[in-house]
């Protein structure tokens, strides 16, 4: 092994597992919500994801399985792209239901299973279920979520597994595990 290659090891194994990952996270977000790289700016929010991604990996397990990779990289953007998709399609189709004339719906509770193994995962997923309109997250339950649905297509688990989480598990799993 060349003596960079230790020196990165050894750097590397300095930082707890996970930080880089997120602290990455926290810095892309504090631009964006600033919407600014003035130094000033730059600098707080250097600081910030600092502190808070040494807080987070060093003092619980959650991000400990997610590691900053090119794979990972990758998923996280599809899946970013994945949810803006499915975001549009989901505030579409409930403007169809609001200029209706007659409103056409069949609301219900629907049970999904859960593929994703990692507490920060079934967050992700279970935000992203939350947030898309006609859907509702209502109670976690072992490896089980139930979902309040707007307009109920199917009660079988299965198949509601795939129209509600389908499209966020395969990237969600490549990230979080």
């Amino acid at each position: 092994m060349s003596p960079v290659e230790e020196e990165s090891q050894r750097a590397n194994a300095a930082l707890p597992r996970g930080f880089a990952g997120l602290w990455l996270l926290l810095l892309a977000l504090w631009i964006v919500f600033n919407a600014s790289v003035a130094p000033a700016i730059l600098f707080v929010g250097l600081l910030a994801a600092t502190a808070i991604a040494w807080i987070f990996t060093t003092r619980t397990a959650v991000w400990s399985g997610v590691l900053l990779t090119p794979g990972t990289l990758f998923h996280f953007l599809a899946y970013t792209g994945v949810f803006v998709i499915e975001l549009v399609k989901a505030n579409l189709n409930m403007l169809r239901y609001v200029y209706a004339p007659r409103i056409d719906i069949h609301p219900g509770i629907v049970k999904i299973n859960l593929r994703l193994r990692s507490p920060i995962g079934r967050l992700a997923l279970a935000n992203s279920i939350a947030l898309t309109p006609g859907s509702l997250v209502m109670d976690i339950d072992e490896d089980a979520l139930f979902i309040h649905w707007l307009d109920v297509r199917t009660t079988d688990p299965e198949q509601a597994t795939e129209m509600i989480a389908g499209a966020f598990d395969k990237h969600l799993g490549k990230v979080f595990g």
